[in-house]
């Protein structure tokens, strides 16, 4: 037998509403007066008192008219004000006529009147109010049930297993791995409960935007058969208290009815963040409640909670000590091997042409997340169609790189002949040095919308003060080559010095590696502060500030003073480079090399480059082969 659902006390508030309005449009309807007669004006009836051709009438108190049969039978009706002078004279009149005149004080209708335009309209807008209050934010009884009506597959609604499985997930084999004990735990919780183990109650996985987190975890569910309920962290918090404890009751208790299965929260830094750091009370709140609930599961409830963010360092120490969030995976942007393996996966079902090397596409691609390179296979088909080809080929695979990494190429300016002498002069600089610095510089071009050297750098996240420096000088050699070539920098450096002077700060605020400054991690505000001059943070003193700034002006200069020293050692080329530039607007890795044949590469060691992303350092902190600094 089907249970049929209960009614919701909004529900029954709301349906006593439109009761009571139905009432109320009733009792209007019944205290309107009944028309006897032909309806005439008080000076009409006067008239007909006068004439004495009135025999009866009948004076209605609540409905203030007077009713009268006129000699013949006839029955007429008027309206009068019951404290005119008029309406005095009349009943004087028809008295003195002899009419037989009677008063009827209707008691029925005073006491529905007072029912129907008083105490009808209180109970509907009571009704309304309370229908307002339990089913809005003013309840947690009505925001429970809220939060299960709205969009249930979002708002943590069961959802059956999802299709995808670890096949589907490429380029993050160590977040695979450290995730397939959560998928044993789920097929089987018996074999942990007889024993007695304890496995994760919550994974937390935290790495750059575009890795896949998401992905992963509802691949975990995936492989794991079970339910997976998905979530916002946003949509816990409210402006209202109680109204996001209310929510994570109300999913934790369904979740456990589903048991086994995936919580997943994403973007849990929305909820999780650190207590007491401009918190407010609603999120506390919330976030106790999922504490609690954190703390209720055992091995037997076969229920993990999934939590995803790329600012681990903001969140609550609570929620990621051991049994709570106690199974930490980063997810890193991929490596070489990785990108070439999300690359099969997003080719796999669109025609390439048969040329077309993905290991090499993966060699451009430095830095790039599975987000990112999912977007370049997908500009490159929407370019084929475009182009009306029937698969996708090397130069629209070379143009999607171009328009995900720098965004479309500018149409809305023309370049004079100034502005385009001052690009190439601008990006060969940048190529000369950075092809000295050992980069494996596959391309330079001035059709972008932003003109930009496209290099492959070495994929290490180990930093040296010679690596940063060299990076710097890279990022700073356009600058440089302007003020050789043509006496004075521009603002087409601004990306490049913008870069430079976050490496330069980093190194010496997070990385302790200017002597100066000391082996220090200073406060991590500080290296923003280039970008944000309100940014203040009262820990640092103004002495260690001073400290600060030096070091970074004295790494940037020094890096300046490399690059041209680089560049005045290869004018010759960088002179050839500019020509190509300006004739062809583009110059591939064979034309640059030939450009570069028998010119001598400064003797240096591979520099110790950063990778793009400072996320991805963070969540990067050990390395294998460190240099010396």
């Amino acid at each position: 037998m089907t249970k049929l659902p209960v009614p919701s006390p909004r529900a029954w508030l709301l349906l006593a509403a439109a009761v009571l309005l139905g009432c109320f449009a009733w009792g209007l309807a019944w205290l309107s007066p009944e028309d006897r007669g032909e309806r005439v004006g008080l000076d009409e009836l006067a008239s007909l008192v006068a004439e004495d051709r009135v025999t009866s009438a009948v004076l209605l108190d609540q409905d203030a008219r007077v009713e009268a049969r006129v000699a013949g039978g006839t029955e007429v009706w008027s309206a009068y004000p019951t404290s005119d002078a008029a309406t005095a004279r009349l009943l004087e009149d028809l008295v003195a006529s002899g009419a037989r005149v009677e008063v009827d004080p209707q008691p029925g209708r005073s006491a529905g009147r007072v029912v129907v335009t008083t105490l009808l309209p209180l109970l509907v807008l009571a009704a309304v109010f309370g229908a307002v209050v339990v089913g809005g934010a003013g309840g947690a009884t009505g925001e429970v049930r809220r939060f299960g009506t709205l969009d249930r597959g979002r708002r943590g609604g069961r959802v059956a297993p999802p299709a995808t499985g670890f096949a589907d997930v490429a380029g993050v084999d160590e977040a695979v791995g450290e995730l397939r004990e959560i998928v044993e735990y789920l097929r089987e919780p018996e074999r942990y409960s007889t024993v007695g183990a304890e496995p994760p109650k919550g994974v937390l996985l935290f790495g750059p935007p575009g890795t896949g987190k998401t992905l992963i975890a509802r691949a975990t569910a995936g492989e794991a058969g079970v339910p997976f309920f998905s979530v916002a962290g946003a949509e816990f918090v409210e402006s209202l208290v109680g109204v996001g404890a209310a929510r994570v009751r109300d999913l934790f208790t369904r979740v456990r009815e589903a048991a086994p299965a995936i919580v997943f929260i994403d973007e849990i830094d929305a909820l999780g963040r650190r207590r007491g750091a401009g918190g407010n009370e609603e999120r506390e709140q919330t976030l106790n409640q999922l504490l609690v609930e954190l703390d209720g599961f055992t091995a037997a409830t076969g229920v993990v909670v999934m939590g995803a963010t790329n600012r681990p360092d903001i969140l609550d120490p609570a929620l990621v000590r051991p049994g709570r969030l106690d199974r930490h995976v980063v997810v890193e942007a991929p490596d070489l091997n990785g990108r070439l393996a999300i690359l099969r996966v997003h080719t796999a079902r669109r025609p390439l042409d048969p040329g077309i090397d993905l290991l090499t596409l993966a060699r451009r691609t430095p830095g790039l997340t599975g987000a990112d390179l999912a977007g370049v296979v997908n500009e490159a088909a929407l370019l084929s169609v475009r182009a009306g080809r029937a698969t996708i080929d090397a130069t629209s695979l070379e143009e999607a790189v171009e328009r995900v990494v720098s965004g479309p190429r500018g149409r809305g300016h023309e370049a004079t002949a100034v502005e385009r002498q001052r690009l190439a002069v601008h990006e060969a600089g940048r190529a000369v040095v950075a092809h000295a610095a050992g980069d494996h510089v596959h391309r330079v071009t001035l059709a972008a919308s932003g003109p930009r050297v496209t290099s492959a750098d070495a994929e290490t996240t180990c930093w040296t003060l010679d690596g940063v420096r060299r990076r710097a000088g890279v990022e700073l050699a356009g600058r440089v080559a302007e003020e050789l070539v043509l006496g004075s920098g521009s603002s087409v450096g601004e990306n490049g010095l913008m870069e430079a002077t976050r490496l330069a700060r980093e190194a010496v605020t997070r990385l302790g590696l200017d002597p100066d400054v000391g082996v220090v991690r200073l406060a991590g505000r500080v290296a923003d502060e280039a970008l944000d001059p309100e940014a203040t943070d009262p820990v640092l003193s103004e002495r260690h500030r001073r400290l600060v700034e030096d070091g970074v002006r004295r790494l940037l200069d020094e890096a300046r003073a490399e690059a041209r020293t680089v560049l005045e050692r290869h004018a010759s080329v960088l002179d050839s480079l500019v020509d190509e530039l300006l004739e062809s607007e583009s110059v591939d890795e064979a034309g640059l090399l030939l450009l570069l044949d028998g010119d001598a590469r400064p003797a240096a060691p591979p520099p110790s480059h950063v990778v793009t992303a400072s996320a991805s350092r963070a969540y990067s902190p050990h390395c294998s082969t460190p240099s010396g600094s």
